[in-house]
């Protein structure tokens, strides 16, 4: 058996036998995702739709790392759809400084997205937006049936739970299956995209076409020994390159200078960066309005000449220019940028994990002097005066 060309075996012995495993495997648990959302959906689905029928009700998005992107992909995918206020703010901020982010008087929907449920912060918000909004529900998404966060919804009456197929629990060190699928997950249950086996299929397709074009791309980028790069994404894909950029940062134990930002705030400081050992990775919008200012800053960026490669990741061909090495999935030419999100992140996953193997590290487990683990340890979480 291989994955990604390479034999089970190999990756074994490289450390890296589970991240490829689970970026891998992305398309079959998208699937047995949208099958327990289907088995699921009565209750959950129906307890979603009472609360946002009121307009009052504000959504914050959240979660700590990868979790805590995930919301930042979502939020302006289901704030057009909703017409609502939808605030994405990580556990992180929301447990130091939630007199700053919660509103008393708002009814407010927290949603947490965790894959093992057990960081410190996660139960802990829970308890602080109980603590600082008079009305609060709660929807838990997590890959971990046995996790604290699980255990704390499921004894709360305000509190909806779905727990994701326990193949997206990711082993690796790196969350990857267990980060689309907790985004595709929450965009099926609001409604962004639609649920059930036909999504699933066609990003099936994408995530195919990807994996067979983009293999011999990365091999080749890798081998190019870029000492930096940036992740460029607009609305819902600047959440995704905040990922990227983690993703590289994790896998390569900050031995790559990863970043990210969008194409408007690039300009404003951020790109004085670029050398000519920078890769810049830009996922173009299909939006055709926002695709206008992606497109600007790609041609810019080429005209410039200073980067060692400009790549545009992206659904549609038209406008791109360049030398025809852009990566372009045919297959989401009409697709939504969240859809988009879901098919460009086996991308960068590839990215990182070829170049931990190319720095020596072991991808399952890459932090050299263990500074860093898959479980946050050593926050202490402090009482709120009341």
């Amino acid at each position: 058996m291989t994955l990604f060309d390479i034999d089970v075996a190999a990756w074994k012995a490289s450390g890296g036998e589970w991240t490829a495993r689970e970026i891998a495997q992305q398309p079959h648990v998208w699937n047995l995702a949208m099958r327990a959302l289907d088995a699921d959906a009565g209750a959950t689905v129906l307890a979603l739709r009472r609360l946002l029928a009121r307009p009052e009700l504000r959504i914050i998005l959240t979660g700590a790392g990868s979790s805590a992107f995930i919301g930042e992909c979502l939020a302006p995918a289901l704030m057009r759809r909703s017409g609502r206020r939808v605030d994405a703010v990580p556990t992180t901020d929301l447990v130091s400084g939630p007199q700053r982010c919660f509103q008393r008087e708002v009814p407010t929907l927290l949603v947490s997205f965790a894959r093992s449920g057990s960081s410190p912060e996660s139960v802990a918000a829970l308890a602080l937006a109980e603590q600082f909004v008079d009305e609060c529900h709660h929807l838990v998404l997590t890959c971990n049936e046995a996790s604290a966060l699980c255990a704390w919804g499921r004894t709360h009456a305000n509190a909806l739970v779905f727990v994701l197929p326990p193949e997206s629990h990711d082993r690796g060190f790196a969350m990857t299956s267990s980060f689309t699928t907790l985004l595709l997950s929450a965009a099926a249950l609001f409604g962004v995209v639609d649920a059930g086996a036909a999504t699933a299929a066609r990003l099936e397709v994408a995530a195919s076409e990807l994996s067979r074009r983009a293999l011999p791309l990365v091999q080749a980028l890798v081998a190019q020994r870029f000492e930096r790069v940036i992740y460029l994404g607009s609305n819902e894909t600047k959440g995704l390159a905040r990922e990227g950029a983690l993703k590289l940062l994790e896998l390569t134990d900050g031995a790559v200078v990863a970043s990210f930002d969008s194409p408007l705030g690039f300009r404003h400081g951020p790109k004085t960066i670029v050398n000519a050992k920078t890769l810049v990775v830009l996922f173009v919008s299909n939006d055709p309005y926002t695709r206008q200012y992606d497109l600007d800053l790609l041609r810019e960026l080429r005209a410039d000449g200073r980067a060692g490669r400009v790549l545009a990741i992206a659904g549609r061909s038209a406008g791109l220019g360049g030398d025809g090495g852009d990566l372009v999935l045919a297959s989401l030419d009409d697709a939504s940028d969240i859809e988009c999100a879901l098919a460009f992140a086996p991308f960068f996953q590839l990215f990182a994990l070829f170049q931990s193997v190319a720095l020596g590290l072991t991808p399952d487990n890459p932090s050299v002097s263990g500074t860093v683990s898959r479980i946050v340890r050593g926050v202490t979480i402090y009482a709120y005066p009341s």
